[in-house]
């Protein structure tokens, strides 16, 4: 059985997805979830994109020990250089060195000629290897790319010390055969093959991600890229899972299989979900929540019989299991300890204390408290402290049929002022809304507004993600409460304060990949 590595991009092509911002602390909470699933590389960022994404970077570097952490940089001294701050630290660094090879790019988008790009990657592979013993060249839009030119240049950067060659599908544009000819024509081609591994890295744009990726693995790569849930720019990249669970579930096809602990499924896709605001379809491959629903009697008669009549992954397999450790009323720190250990969530002292008190708040609210609430109270409350922001303090809303509604609120503004303002709007949440508004001082307009609850009943948590456009920047928020209003509140709140953390990028936007 051959193993295939999984290199994870979740925290930097994911990120990517329009209107993602995540915090520090939340790329640390997906890094150490990663980490748990068993990725054999996760890539955490674009150091030389901004200063914070170099700082979360090193951060994930200096915390992560069982995958390698890899950072993305163009073939430019000044990117290896970024790469090489953030990533020293790490217990084993990766550059992730790019440089586009089609035609259309190389022209349009680099202004080179062939030549000019086959030069500028030799000398930014040989300065790297100063730094990085491990480093992985990518072909960005490999698939559009002359072949033969194509193997020049991966022929010069395996002599120049490369150690992985990725030729990804960077806008979702080959079919299956196309993609694993090209990687049988590249180890027919190159000399100097043998030496490195071979990655797969497919774009989903006409829906073909996951079957190019299977087929590249039948080509004998050794290693595939892709995200959680499949996110990233414009229709995503190929979802980590489907590839694994297909690999596991069909080895008799494929005689392949990765190292990742799929009982970690489930928790990782949830995590990314809940963090980046990007809700997975209920009828998506392997964790959406109709993947395991039958509602056709002549189904549900055939699975009652059989599980295997209509179900080929077991629940179990990526993490569906219940827990008997539930936390109420009377449940003491210890336990919710070992309950956020058992959900693998990280929090420091201040962190979990601040939880602790909001497990106890909602106790007082319903009987028992949920893995799904615990998760949902944790993430809307760690890394409150990290940097000024605005926090809700009071919030008043005054709404009968037929007339205005009106809202009165006290913020704390990131210097510490609490501010009291009030507007009305023709409905509660849009008096709330008006209200931020008003206190914040520039327009803000709501792009998306979604609601779900984090478990049935009434006494379910309310969560609530808005997207919203500050001055041409867009941003996603997420607030959780029992009060569906104050969720709502929390929600906008928390998108005004990302929008405003994010550091503008040094750089345009990195399309690779």
């Amino acid at each position: 059985m051959r193993r295939i590595e999984v290199f994870d991009t979740t925290l930097r092509d994911g990120e990517q997805s329009a209107g993602v911002n995540l915090h520090r602390h939340e790329k640390l909470e997906i890094a150490y979830q990663l980490e748990a699933y068993g990725v054999d590389v996760m890539e955490a960022g674009f150091p030389a994109s901004s200063r914070g994404d170099l700082e979360s970077v090193k951060e994930i570097a200096g915390h992560i020990k069982d995958s390698v952490v890899a950072g993305l940089a163009r073939s430019t001294v000044a990117d290896i250089d970024a790469a090489w701050e953030a990533l020293r630290g790490a217990a084993a660094p990766r550059l992730h060195l790019f440089i586009g090879t089609s035609p259309i790019h190389m022209e349009y988008k680099f202004r080179m000629t062939p030549e000019q790009v086959l030069e500028s990657t030799v000398a930014a592979v040989r300065y790297a290897k100063q730094f990085f013993s491990d480093i992985e060249w990518s072909a960005e839009d490999a698939t559009r790319s002359d072949r033969e030119f194509l193997a020049r240049v991966i022929e010069a950067v395996i002599r120049e010390g490369a150690t992985v060659i990725n030729l990804p599908d960077t806008v979702g544009y080959t079919t299956p055969s196309e993609y694993a000819d090209l990687f049988r024509y590249v180890q027919m081609t190159v000399p100097s093959i043998e030496k490195v591994k071979l990655s797969a890295h497919c774009h989903d744009d006409l829906g073909m991600a996951v079957i190019n990726t299977l087929s590249a693995i039948g080509a004998g790569v050794h290693q595939f890229e892709g995200t959680i849930n499949g996110i990233g720019e414009r229709a995503g990249n190929v979802a980590i899972e489907e590839v694994a669970l297909a690999l596991a579930t069909r080895k008799d096809v494929f005689a392949a299989e990765t190292g990742l602990q799929l009982a970690q499924t489930v928790r990782t896709s949830r995590l990314v979900s809940k963090l980046t605001g990007m809700p997975v379809p209920p009828n998506k491959a392997v964790v959406g929540a109709n993947a395991f629903a039958h509602e056709s009697g002549i189904h549900q008669d055939g699975v009652l019989k059989n599980k295997e009549t209509y179900e080929i992954l077991k629940p179990e397999m990526i993490g569906l299991s219940s827990n008997s450790l539930p936390i109420g009323k009377h449940s003491g720190r210890h336990a919710l300890r070992v309950k956020c250990e058992d959900l693998g969530i990280k929090l420091d002292e201040a962190e979990f204390l601040r939880l602790f008190k909001a497990v106890k708040e909602l106790t007082d609210k319903k009987k028992l408290v949920t893995d799904d609430d615990i998760m949902a109270l944790a993430y809307d409350t760690v890394g409150l402290a990290e940097q000024p922001h605005y926090e809700l303090q009071s919030l008043h809303v005054s709404y009968s049929a037929g007339s205005i509604s009106t809202t009165t609120l006290e913020l704390v503004k990131p210097d510490g002022e609490v501010v009291r303002e009030a507007a009305t709007g023709s409905g509660s949440v849009e008096a709330i809304y008006h209200t931020i508004e008003r206190v914040v001082g520039t327009p803000l307009e709501l792009l998306d507004y979604r609601i779900q609850s984090t478990t049935s009943g009434r006494d379910s948590l309310a969560e609530v993600y808005v997207k919203v456009a500050i001055d041409g920047k867009t941003g996603r928020g997420r607030g959780v409460d029992n009060d569906v209003l104050a969720a709502s509140a929390k929600a906008y709140i928390d998108a005004v304060n990302r929008i405003s953390m994010v550091t503008q990028r040094a750089v345009e936007p990195v399309t690779e990949a």
